[in-house]
């Protein structure tokens, strides 16, 4: 038993357990959040599907168009993972529509909601960006 446990503790790693890296990430372009590599083709079309719907239920004179994808990004023949993804981040944030009391931005669907609390009488704070 004793001659066991030596074989096994060749395997082992001394010390505190290592991370591992985070799995990369890819912002949606309709909705803003980030989601795995593996994962994000099977939300979009969902995301989609949803803002349809969500755009669909406003007035006309509130509907969007359908957010854009982004070109993918290549520098040299790959793919350039950062450029891409920032891409991606700002077709979301294009998305977003302007509070006329406030100036916050929310999406489409949303608007209607924050207007129950700020009006033109009484407007919500301004977020201050840092």
């Amino acid at each position: 038993m004793g001659l066991m446990f030596i074989e096994l503790q060749d395997h082992l790693t001394p010390g505190p357990p290592k991370a591992s890296k985070p799995a990369p990430t890819v912002f949606c372009y309709v909705c803003g959040r980030q989601f795995g590599s593996k994962s994000i083709d099977i939300h979009i079309p969902q995301c989609l599907k949803k803002w349809h719907m969500e755009n669909d239920k406003l007035p006309k004179s509130q509907r969007r168009p359908e957010p854009v994808k982004p070109e993918i990004i290549r520098v040299g023949g790959s793919i350039d993972v950062e450029a891409t993804n920032e891409a991606m981040w700002q077709a979301s944030q294009a998305a977003l529509v302007q509070c006329d009391f406030c100036g916050r931005s929310f999406a489409p669907d949303r608007l209607s909601v924050h207007h129950r609390s700020c009006t033109k009488e009484n407007p919500a704070k301004r977020v201050i960006k840092k």
